[in-house]
């Protein structure tokens, strides 16, 4: 199967998990069509936003920056993130993101379950 980018999709997520202003995702494919993942989207966090705290149990999320900057709190320690990093939070820990820079920070979110 091939999905074109032009037939995804795209949701918007006003104060996403009580993070500030509104984060876009663009699916992949929808929860019920993967097995063993429960989200593959894109997903665009527009200056001064980003996704609040929250926990991952009997599941792991994978966050690949592809541009822009960021600020991820894993676990209770703040660190920043820039294209080419990945943040992995899974077991119970707990995780937010929000974009420190000037420009749209994006990236691929994954949420594999276990």
């Amino acid at each position: 199967m091939v999905r074109r980018r032009d037939s995804l999709k795209t949701e918007h997520r006003e104060n996403m998990r009580g993070g500030a202003g509104t984060v876009s995702l663009t699916h992949y494919a929808d929860s019920g069509e993967m097995l063993h993942c429960r989200l593959l989207s894109d997903i665009v966090i527009p200056a001064g936003a980003g996704i609040g705290e929250h926990e991952h149990n009997k599941e792991t999320e994978y966050y690949l920056i592809i541009e822009g900057t960021g600020i991820v709190m894993d676990d209770g320690k703040d660190t920043a993130v820039g294209p080419g990093d990945v943040v992995i939070t899974g077991n119970g820990a707990t995780h937010s993101i929000r974009n420190s820079g000037n420009s749209d920070l994006r990236m691929i979110a994954v949420i594999l379950v276990d």
